[in-house]
Order: structure tokens, then C-alpha cells, then sequence
């Protein structure tokens, strides 16, 4: 099975060496957006690599003095921007043309050499050698692990400039043995949500007050920063805003572990998330903030559980919040609160929240065709697991900290 891995690396450069990197991500920024500009055709925007290659090759090679590789990599950027907008537009949604400003540019290994403690970049003058500012070998960092490791092979990587300095986040692969598929394998529903940054089907809770109370802090401060309008007061907003995005960072990498330790403790092979497509339309009060942490927490899950052979996935979230797990009964009055779940046909009662991870996890479970070695054969709730057939086995006595099962009316 293949893995892959990206480590951000802080460069070391001569000011000579700055100028080089800013005018060559200068000039593939151009090359981008003259792409974008030639894809367009007044009604709608051409996707196809291969045409858009033929029509900007040239010009972009004549009016830039970009590697080769730096022009169809600039392309490439361009025509993945474009087809993301296109899909948008055949669903009805609103998206502008995409607009390269961010300062990046990409490297592969045609126009980058890479080693353990330095990389040669291709510039529009030539390459350049840059060290890399690493920390301490001997401490388990992804430096260390990823970079240092003789079986995990730097397939490229992307060069960045903010605040001030160069960064490369520099992508690396490995072949590992592929887990070996557990012989009962059961799915863990995950819900995602504002007062509770996710809840398991397992019955365990992530408050999301922390988090939220440090988000108002955040707005309260920055506002108050910028309505000073001082230098002074613009340089502290940026560094409230690196502190700040690190410290939601840590947080979310503590629910991730915490929602991994929930799987393997109940030997789970799939975690199942709700699709995170316009998911700040189904949920009240959801804002961009909270997009933001749901997709974060989504990837740390999804990398951290790959090392660990846990399969992460993503269900259709439609009516998973009004749909009784108990009964299967759907109606929007089974839900008369953001916290409470009542359904109106069979009298189960629950947290909403609980009642919705465990929907989660049945509708992964109903997609599965089944017959394969290893396919999950049920939910994993806190008082037993649920088979496809609506069977659920009951261990001895249910765990303590979580909510209970509400007995059948």
C-alpha cells in the first residue's frame, strides 16, 4: 500500500537567493493565471490539459524564463483550478474564475534535486542550493521520520513564501505492508457539529466549548486590532493569528488521536463521516471557522488512521439527524431541539447528536456489497454492536462515561 506524507521545511537563503525564488514564483503565478485567462472564452472555460497545453506552451515560454517543467506544472495548477469551478457551475453554484496571488510555486524532480538537509531549486537564473533549517535529528519529528528515512522516497515538493520567509513542503511515499483486513471488522459513526465537535457511535463526546470560547477571543482581539489602525497593531494581528490557528491545530490533533483510540479500542476497521460538501448549510450556525476545523479533524483522522490500517470514509448526511437509529422512522419532528432526539413513532430517546453518529454508521454499513475478506459487518455503538440485519449484540455491561441505550418502549 502506498503512503504518502508532506513535511514543511523552513529554508535557509541569501538575500541574492530571495530575489531569484521571488521572481521565479512571480513569474509562475503569471503563467497560471495566463492559462486561466486563455481558457476562458467569454461563456464557459475549456479544462482540457492538452488543449490549453497547446495554446499557452509557447507564449508562456516566450514571455517567461521559467524551467520547462515550472510552465506545465503553472498549467496543471490551472486546469485542476478550472475543473473545480466548472463542476460548480454544471451543479447551478456560483464560482469565479480562479485568480493566482498566493505566493508558491511547484517542484518536481526535473526541476529540483533533493537530499536529506538541502535542495537544488531551479530559478528563472539557474539553480540554487538551500539548506534546509531542520530541528534536532535524534527527536521523533516528521523531519526525522520522512525526510532522514532511507524507505520513504521526496517525490517533490512546493515552494512557499510568508511572513517573511521560505518554506518547502516538501512531499515523500513509502510502500507498507497492507493491514491485514480484521476478521470482524465493525464501522464508528462520527458526528460533526457546533456544541460538540464530534460524538462516535460509540457514545463518546468532544465539547466543542474550548474551542468555540477561544474562536471568540480570536474575533474579539483581531477587531480590536484592527480598529487601532497602527503598524504596531498590524503586525500583532498576524501574530494573534499564527498563535491562534496553532493552538485550534492542537486541539484538533487531540480529537483526531482520541476519535482513533475510540476505534481501535472497540476494533474498528472504518470510521464513517458525514460528507463535508455544504456542510455549513445543514448545520445552524455553522461558520466558515467551523468548516474549517470539520475538514481539518477529517484529515488528521484520515492520515493518522491510514498508518494504523483504519479505513475513513464519507456518507450521503441526508436525513441522518431526523432518521431514528433505533426504528428507522424519519421525520424532521423527531428532532424538537439541537440536543434532544424523541422519535415520533417508537418513543426512542437520546442525545441528537449520538442518535445522528450512529445514522452515520449504519449507512456505510448498508452500502457495503459484502463478500469481501475483512468488510465491515456492523456499527460499533456503546452498549454492542448492530449488524446489517438490525441484530445487535449486548456485552455484559455498557461503559462507563457514555450515554446509555434508551430501552424500547
Amino acid at each position: 500500500m502506498e503512503v504518502r506524507r508532506t513535511v514543511p521545511v523552513k529554508l535557509d537563503v541569501t538575500d541574492e537567493q530571495a530575489d531569484l525564488l521571488h521572481e521565479t514564483i512571480d513569474e509562475f503565478l503569471w503563467a497560471a493565471n495566463y492559462v486561466v485567462d486563455a481558457a476562458w472564452d467569454g461563456e464557459w472555460a475549456e479544462t482540457r490539459s492538452s488543449v490549453l497545453q497547446e495554446l499557452t506552451y509557447d507564449e508562456v515560454r516566450e514571455q517567461t524564463r521559467l524551467h520547462s517543467n515550472h510552465v506545465q506544472s503553472a498549467r496543471n495548477r490551472a486546469v485542476d483550478a478550472l475543473k473545480s469551478v466548472v463542476a460548480k457551475w454544471k451543479k447551478g453554484e456560483y464560482a469565479s474564475l480562479p485568480s493566482f496571488s498566493s505566493q508558491f510555486c511547484d517542484y518536481n524532480q526535473r526541476n529540483a534535486t533533493f537530499h536529506d538537509d538541502h535542495a537544488a531549486l531551479s530559478t528563472v537564473n539557474g539553480r540554487v542550493t538551500v539548506e534546509y533549517v531542520l530541528p534536532d535529528g535524534t527527536r521523533d519529528t516528521p523531519h526525522s521520520k520522512y525526510l532522514r528515512s532511507e524507505e520513504w522516497e521526496t517525490t517533490g515538493a512546493t515552494l512557499h513564501y510568508r511572513r517573511g520567509d521560505f518554506y518547502l513542503h516538501v512531499r515523500t511515499k513509502a510502500d507498507v505492508d497492507d493491514p491485514v483486513p480484521a476478521e470482524n471488522g465493525t464501522v464508528l459513526g462520527v458526528d460533526l457539529g457546533i456544541k460538540n465537535i464530534a460524538v462516535t457511535s460509540t457514545g463518546a463526546f468532544w465539547s466543542a466549548d474550548e474551542l468555540n470560547h477561544w474562536r471568540t477571543e480570536y474575533v474579539q482581539r483581531h477587531k480590536s486590532l484592527q480598529e487601532c489602525g497602527s503598524r504596531w497593531a498590524h503586525k500583532n494581528v498576524q501574530a494573534v493569528g499564527r498563535k491562534e490557528t496553532g493552538r485550534f491545530k492542537q486541539y484538533l490533533h487531540r480529537v483526531a488521536n482520541e476519535l482513533l483510540e475510540q476505534a481501535i479500542e472497540n476494533g474498528c476497521t472504518v470510521i464513517a463521516f458525514e460528507n463535508l460538501t455544504d456542510i455549513r448549510d445543514r448545520i445552524p450556525n455553522a461558520r466558515k471557522f467551523h468548516e474549517w476545523a470539520f475538514r481539518r479533524l477529517y484529515e488528521y483522522v484520515s492520515y493518522k488512521a491510514e498508518e494504523r490500517g483504519i479505513h475513513v470514509d464519507q456518507v450521503n448526511p441526508k436525513n441522518t439527524s431526523r432518521r431514528c437509529s433505533s426504528c428507522g422512522f424519519t421525520h424532521e419532528g423527531n428532532r424538537p431541539s439541537q440536543e434532544t432526539f424523541c422519535c415520533q413513532s417508537c418513543g426512542y430517546e437520546n442525545h441528537a447528536d449520538y442518535n445522528a453518529a450512529k445514522n452515520i454508521g449504519y449507512r456505510l454499513l448498508r452500502n457495503q456489497t459484502g463478500g469481501e475478506g475483512g468488510a465491515p459487518v456492523g456499527v460499533r455503538l456503546n452498549s454492542g454492536m448492530l449488524n446489517a440485519n438490525g441484530v445487535k449484540s449486548v456485552p455484559d455491561s455498557v461503559r462507563a462515561g457514555v450515554h446509555a441505550e434508551s430501552p424500547p418502549p
